[in-house]
């Protein structure tokens, strides 16, 4: 039997525009963060923020000139969000620190060894 999600989570499994602005909407603040394995990313259209522990295995910084904030990043992550495990994706523009993200539904295994690799 499939568990239902949560209405809120269920919302955000579908691309849309999202945001890194935390501490604040700059390349250099999300470059930061990155190096820590941990983001803000918010939901423009709920108004949803979300912390999200970095998978550096998925996530592609080649495209990123963070000092210039010019290209983009390809963000990839975990966290539990009213209950639900979820994956969080996410590709942001270092100009506006703007872009299209989604959450998308995790085994609770694909979670334990997603979480799990943030932390080496």
């Amino acid at each position: 039997m499939k568990k239902e999600l949560n209405e809120l989570v269920e919302r955000l499994t579908k691309e849309q525009e999202v945001e890194c602005a935390r501490p604040e909407k700059t390349a250099a603040a999300l470059k930061e963060c990155i190096d820590r394995d941990y983001v803000h990313v918010m939901f423009k259209k709920t108004g949803t923020e979300i912390g999200v522990q970095l998978d550096r295995r998925f996530c592609k910084f080649e495209n990123a000139d963070f000092q210039n904030a010019k290209g983009t990043v390809h963000l990839v992550g975990g966290l539990t969000l009213n209950y639900d495990k979820v994956k969080c994706t996410a590709d942001i523009d270092l100009k506006t620190c703007e872009g299209i993200g989604c959450l998308e539904p995790v085994s609770d295994e694909d979670y334990t060894v997603m979480m799990s690799q943030s932390n080496k």
